[in-house]
């Protein structure tokens, strides 16, 4: 069943010496705003742990087939559109694969088997006749991440025991080392916003009750299983969930955000851990008609081993 409520969340991460964004246009260097130094965390970033970790936990699930991953290293996009029109050219008996009625009915396919798609939308209009699925625009939307406060870049000198090839061991001579560069923030706490819209959800991809329930548990342990020495410790702090009571919502969603405020404690000092900050929720301010749920205290796996 299709949501029938409004949400705006807020996402709290932090990261300990390591880099949660790369910026291919800078040496693959942490993501920085360059007139106000604070650090970025792209929406595609958040959005690919998101995906990886529905893929983990729904890997030998006996409802798999519901939760495929569009935007994935593994097949190409072209054929997993080609299939969904193939599907249906089945179940319409091999009817004209270039009438509205197919077209709309891969469109539904891809919306029904691949969970991305469900949540955030596609653009599927890549292919050629026979595989283009049309583009949906998804319920659920995630804005830049952006730290809290100015980040600094440490660009450190490292050393490698190795050598890659006999013309780098030639090279070296009596070099026992290669030298290399490693890019990270000391620590940085960032703050992301997202909204999930019911009616996009019944227009246009059928985003469910269930598919909200695992988005959340997404959300909160998306880190937990994407740890690597370039990202260093990092992990999701706090997930704020405004519920509206209607499908259309009660306020605006820049008054709710506005609602919950992070401040350094010591303004004379380098915040260096997530207790150098404090987090105010203005609660009774939030209007009628919306509900206001902290979800993260400590990591949940709802019961999964």
């Amino acid at each position: 069943m299709c949501i029938k409520n409004r949400y705006d969340f807020v996402m709290l991460f932090d990261v300990e010496n390591g880099n949660p964004n790369g910026d291919p246009d800078a040496g693959n260097t942490p993501r920085v705003d360059a007139e106000t130094g604070y650090g970025i965390v792209t929406d595609v970033c958040l959005k690919r742990k998101i995906r990886n970790y529905v893929d983990i936990v729904k890997a030998d699930a006996t409802d798999k087939d519901k939760y495929r991953i569009f935007i994935k290293m593994d097949r190409v996009l072209n054929d997993k559109m080609k299939e969904a029109h193939n599907e249906n050219a089945i179940n319409e008996k091999k009817e004209d694969k270039k009438s509205k009625i197919s077209l709309e009915a891969a469109t539904k396919y891809m919306c029904e088997h691949y969970f991305d798609v469900r949540t955030f939308g596609a653009v599927m209009s890549t292919g050629k006749k026979g595989s283009n699925c049309r583009n949906v625009t998804g319920p659920v939307q995630i804005n830049f991440a952006r730290s809290i406060s100015p980040i600094y870049l440490e660009e450190m000198t490292i050393t490698r025991q190795a050598h890659t090839s006999e013309k780098d061991k030639e090279k070296l001579e009596n070099q026992y080392s290669a030298m290399g560069k490693k890019s990270i923030i000391p620590y940085g706490l960032y703050r992301a916003e997202g909204y999930v819209s019911a009616i996009l959800a019944q227009k246009n991809t059928g985003f469910s009750e269930e598919d909200l329930c695992i988005l959340w548990e997404a959300i909160e342990n998306m880190f937990e299983h994407d740890h690597s020495a370039q990202r260093g410790k990092i992990c999701m702090r706090k997930l704020y969930v405004f519920k509206h009571n209607n499908i259309l919502g009660n306020c605006s969603s820049n008054k709710l955000f506005d609602l919950i405020r992070i401040e350094i404690k010591n303004a004379n000092t380098i915040p260096r851990s997530f207790n150098d900050y404090n987090i105010f929720i203005d609660e009774e301010k939030i209007p009628d008609g919306i509900s206001f749920e902290e979800r993260i205290d400590g990591i949940n796996n709802n019961g999964r081993n």
